[in-house]
């Protein structure tokens, strides 16, 4: 396919792509239908069209080019030998009339809404045009209905659709959040099927897990503060232990972290045992942007005392801190000095002080100061060096202590 020449005029000018849906504006240019929706959707004042600067309202009619698209879908039979894509022709757009009558399907007696469900799923996932269209004949709020109507009602068929249609039109939808802002029992609603037992529970659990960040990020405060422990417990012991997959493990992190500052939130984590999970997790030599989240949600957790001393309680806590410092990322890097920071200054028994020179946090404190990176990184592990100097005075990674006198900064050179 690198070897065939696709046509100019069969490329949409903003994706550079094949053209599949083609569509022309006011302006005379065609475009891929999603693309140039996208551009009018999310062009600031007043929109133009991309390629000839014209004026182009958000609501010029875009005609399919029938002709255009026909031309091309044999150009590309034409070439199907060597490795062009056969492009179907598009659906004709659904109309509002259509989504109702799916929704209405959802609430009558002892009519199955499965079926009506994967409608509903699958038209979501086709485009964004669907999604809109959905958002706007009240898709949003009849899976939010939905779902709370399952948890009430203890039952778990098309819960996977519809946390996936919810899932698909959340960015679209501002009614969702104020649907969700002061919903208790929407939240209630998606950590019981944390706990419960699901066919297909990955999917289902990963969605559940997805959802939950999206509405934790919209919710009030007020909502945040009431949060218990058990919805802590549920996260922790359901998603993070198990590893369900690293969707949902990312999004539990997200919560974790979003919640944190929220009222006497940092203790309910720490209550949940968190802190144990987490050393667990990281353990297991996640991906970067995992290692990141567990950094930073553990540095939260041990600016308090119950945070330090269950950090303290697992044997490989320090050691894994120690490891970690100057192989992920300068992020990490500051969340491992932050935590070292804070067990030095306000943890600091013989044991753990011992244990940080055992194994190698000193000797990574001191490769600190001599790398490349941020100034106040490096004072701050002079600070952890220079506090605890007496213990560490014979450590052989620690050749001279100078205090200057023209600033009193503390160096430290290693061998």
């Amino acid at each position: 396919m690198a070897d065939i020449e696709i046509p100019e005029y069969f490329l949409c000018p903003i994706s550079l792509q094949i053209l599949k849906d083609p569509v022309t504006t006011i302006t005379g240019i065609t475009y891929e239908r999603e693309s140039i929706e996208q551009w009018l959707k999310t062009a600031r004042g007043n929109p133009t069209c991309p390629v000839t600067k014209q004026p182009l309202p958000g609501d010029s009619e875009l005609i399919p080019n029938h002709t255009l698209r026909r031309l091309i879908q044999s150009w590309c039979t034409l070439n199907a030998i060597d490795g062009i894509d056969q492009i179907p022709t598009p659906k004709s757009p659904i109309k509002k009339s259509q989504v109702l009558r799916l929704i209405k399907d959802l609430d009558v007696p002892g009519h199955p809404c499965t079926k009506a469900l994967m409608k509903l799923e699958a038209l979501a996932a086709e485009n964004e045009r669907n999604r809109t269209c959905m958002v706007e004949a009240g898709v949003a709020k009849a899976m939010v209905l939905f779902i709370i109507k399952c948890f009430k009602e203890g039952k778990t068929t098309g819960l996977e659709e519809g946390l996936r249609i919810l899932y698909l039109i959340w960015n679209q939808s501002q009614e969702i959040m104020s649907l969700v802002r002061e919903n208790q029992e929407f939240i209630d609603s998606l950590t019981w099927i944390l706990r419960c037992k699901i066919d297909n529970h990955v999917a289902v659990k990963t969605h559940a897990m997805l959802v939950l960040h999206k509405t934790i990020c919209v919710v009030c405060r007020k909502i945040l503060e009431r949060l218990k422990v058990d919805f802590f417990k549920e996260i922790i012991t359901r998603v993070l232990r198990k590893r369900i997959s690293k969707q949902a493990t990312k999004s539990a992190l997200l919560v974790l972290t979003e919640v944190c500052f929220a009222g006497r939130n940092r203790i309910k984590i720490v209550e949940a045992n968190a802190v144990f999970e987490l050393i667990e997790l990281e353990l297991e030599k996640p991906e970067r942007n995992i290692t990141e989240l567990i950094f930073n949600l553990l540095a939260q957790l041990c600016s308090c005392a119950d945070g330090r001393e269950q950090f303290l309680k697992h044997a490989g806590s320090i050691a894994m801190l120690s490891k970690r410092v100057l192989r992920v990322s300068p992020a990490t890097d500051d969340r491992a000095v932050h935590i070292l920071d804070s067990i030095s200054k306000f943890s600091a028994r013989d044991e753990a002080v011992l244990e940080m020179l055992r194994v190698g946090a000193v000797s990574k404190l001191c490769m600190l100061i001599q790398a490349d990176c941020a100034p106040y990184l490096k004072k701050k592990a002079r600070g952890i060096l220079r506090l605890h100097s007496n213990t560490w005075k014979n450590s052989p990674c620690i050749a001279v202590y100078l205090l200057t006198r023209n600033n009193g900064t503390f160096l430290v050179l290693g061998n």
